[in-house]
């Protein structure tokens, strides 16, 4: 199982927040500073849960939402897809498909580097 599957989940499974591990900071200073934007794991199963993950990209945080419910050919996946571009275009972020399972949405000044890597 690789790292993205232990953070977003296998397909058909679902995670809770009690399913992530806590990694200890040692050294690492957390202090009390908010974070000005988060990553946020989303799971897209119908046209519904797109509202939170437009909410989260108009806050300005990043969210990488699983969309294995779904083939990329999809008529619905397609809709899905066309209205985050629309919230994308509107925030001046960036938005790409990693495979057939994952989308990465971001708001404005977070680009994707399509680049892997160790390539």
């Amino acid at each position: 199982m690789g790292l993205m599957s232990k953070i977003l989940g296998e397909s058909g499974g679902s995670r809770q927040k009690e399913d992530y591990v806590e990694i200890e900071s040692d050294g690492v200073d957390t202090g009390t500073t908010a974070a000005a934007r988060q990553v946020r794991i989303a799971k897209i199963g119908d046209k519904q849960d797109v509202i939170d993950i437009k909410d989260a990209v108009y806050d300005g945080d990043v969210v990488i939402a699983d969309i294995t419910r779904h083939s990329t050919q999809d008529r619905e996946m397609e809709h899905i897809t066309d209205e985050l571009k629309q919230v994308v275009t509107e925030v001046g972020g960036d938005i790409a498909q990693k495979g057939d399972d994952q989308l990465i949405i971001t708001p404005n000044g977070v680009a994707i580097n399509r680049d892997p890597l160790g390539q």
